[in-house]
């Protein structure tokens, strides 16, 4: 099913709130981790992380051949030129961020897994137990920097997108959050 002005098919919604609750929970649980330094929910994130770069992609796939879907109303140029950007970033930060992340954890030598399932393997320092000797510094600080950068950038664009459902709904009341939330609209 393609989406269409009057209704979203169940493949969008299922991609964008599968994405979009996941990355806010990454989000959340990566700062909650790195505000206490407390590490035993870096498996867990990192899977998530890596999972849900299938989804991304395939809701990147989705949107290529579905299309971006069509305005409700007629909208000032502003507000379409700061929806048109908002989402734009948000599809390219939802990929550079699992990305980043691995590139961090992989580069820096403390390697990452999929739910146990080992994808690049650790590179422990035989001189100093606990420690980890680097497969490439710089790859792993440039991961880090993008991982970091990428996070402030993903919240503030998902506050943006998030008031800008909430205006349609509240303000125009228009139905574009209803579309996403799966109902029919009519003209």
């Amino acid at each position: 099913m393609q989406d269409t002005w009057e209704r979203f098919s169940k493949v969008t919604i299922w991609l964008h709130w599968i994405v979009g609750i996941t990355i806010i929970l990454l989000l959340i649980v990566g700062s909650f981790m790195e505000d206490i330094d407390i590490k035993f929910l870096l498996p867990l994130h990192q899977s998530f992380g890596i999972s849900i770069l299938v989804f991304v992609l395939l809701r990147v796939l989705w949107r290529i051949k579905n299309g971006w879907p069509e305005p409700v109303s007629v909208y000032s140029r502003i507000e379409q030129i700061l929806a048109k950007i908002t989402h734009w970033v948000l599809i390219i930060c939802t990929l550079l961020m699992p990305i980043s992340g691995m590139m961090m954890s992989g580069a820096s030598g403390h390697g990452f897994a999929l739910f146990g399932l080992q994808i690049v393997a650790a590179n422990p320092d035989p001189a100093n137990p606990g420690k980890f000797l680097p497969y490439n510094g710089t790859a792993a600080g440039i991961g880090h920097e993008m991982h970091e950068i990428i996070s402030t950038i993903l919240i503030i664009a998902i506050c943006l997108h998030v008031a800008g459902a909430l205006k349609h709904h509240v303000i125009d009341k228009d139905g574009t959050l209803r579309r996403m939330l799966g109902q029919k609209i009519s003209a």
